[in-house]
């Protein structure tokens, strides 16, 4: 199967898309708060976040430069900003090849990996990149690109592996049921069983050597899906499971005390959401958390410890309103 053939959304897919949005919405809600904790360096939005020896590293991500009352919305600069929870501070780190959103990000061997991305606004100016960090050693590597340039794309790193799941090529133009696999040790790619639902945007987590792909959108920002399918790698198939209770998409995740969590994304009668939700997974469950002080998109999430940060966004629907904000998430138990 050809890269663009891949491309194909089936209605069948789109069916069950539909079907599965009829599970009922969260069965618990858990207390706790958010509260500020630290400013990012410049506000912005389309960043990405991974962990590695306790420290988070935000990638990309557009922002807005002001100079003599103009303002200059900036995608390129490719920041790598290092955020220490320990001491609550902030340093720059050697800026990516390309600076782009959008980017998908996933952590493998102390590596940071990026593929894909935007380089203008409107999800425009797509790439097909693909590169890894060292945070040892401040390096970047140049890898193999992907096939064709795509952004908004979701990564997993899973049994010394990459995959690519999902994505668009640019603009609204529609969302790729792609699935593609890096093997590192080749610097190569192949492709896997394409995505049951077609989308980007989505969140994405590995739990027991499995992708969890949930949310995401199917085309412009108001398509949304709450769509959650598992791929397993070991026979190369993908399966259903509960999908989150509200529909959306652009969200920022992360795995945190046992549960999914998807929090924010857009868009809802021309707004942001404020919405946290967490899949409970001993029990197979959703859960409803504490809601965003604020609602916001295009933002990135990670843990610290016991703590669940989420990191600058946009407070409007399609992006502007950019924050430098970092909060932090407790909950009473």
């Amino acid at each position: 199967m050809s890269f663009r053939a891949a491309a194909v959304c089936t209605v069948a897919a789109l069916a069950c898309a539909g079907a599965l949005a009829l599970y009922p919405a969260a069965a618990q809600q858990e207390a706790g708060m958010w509260t500020k904790i630290a400013s990012l360096p410049q506000a912005r939005d389309e960043e990405q976040a991974a962990v590695v020896n306790g420290k988070i590293y935000l990638i990309g991500g557009a922002w807005d430069d002001v100079k003599d009352g103009k303002r200059d919305e900036r995608y390129t600069d490719g920041f790598v900003t290092e955020y220490d929870p320990a001491t609550n501070t902030f340093r720059e780190r050697s800026h990516g090849p390309e600076g782009l959103t959008h980017q998908g990000i996933a952590v493998l061997n102390g590596k940071i990996y990026l593929a894909g991305g935007f380089a203008g606004g409107h999800h425009s100016i797509p790439s097909a990149g693909v590169y890894s960090y060292d945070p040892a050693t401040d390096k970047w590597q140049t890898l193999t690109p992907l096939p064709g340039k795509m952004g908004g794309i979701s990564l997993a790193a899973v049994g010394g592996m990459i995959h690519v799941v999902g994505g668009r090529y640019m603009g609204e133009e529609g969302t790729l049921p792609v699935h593609l696999v890096y093997n590192p040790a080749m610097n190569s790619w192949h492709q896997a069983a394409p995505v049951p639902t077609s989308r980007d945007h989505a969140g994405v987590f590995v739990v027991d050597g499995k992708i969890h792909l949930i949310a995401g959108r199917t085309g412009e920002a108001t398509q949304n899906t709450a769509v959650h399918e598992i791929y397993d790698p070991a026979t190369d198939k993908w399966t259903s499971a509960a999908p989150m209770p509200t529909t959306r998409s652009s969200v920022a995740y992360a795995e945190y005390r046992g549960m999914l969590v998807l929090a924010g994304g857009e868009c809802k009668m021309g707004k942001t959401y404020n919405e946290v939700e967490g899949y409970d997974l001993k029990n197979d469950r959703w859960v409803e958390l504490p809601s965003l002080p604020g609602p916001r998109h295009g933002f990135a999430a990670a843990v610290a410890g016991d703590k669940l940060l989420v990191f600058g966004g946009s407070s409007r629907c399609g992006g502007g309103g950019k924050t430098a904000d970092v909060l932090q998430l407790t909950l009473n138990k």
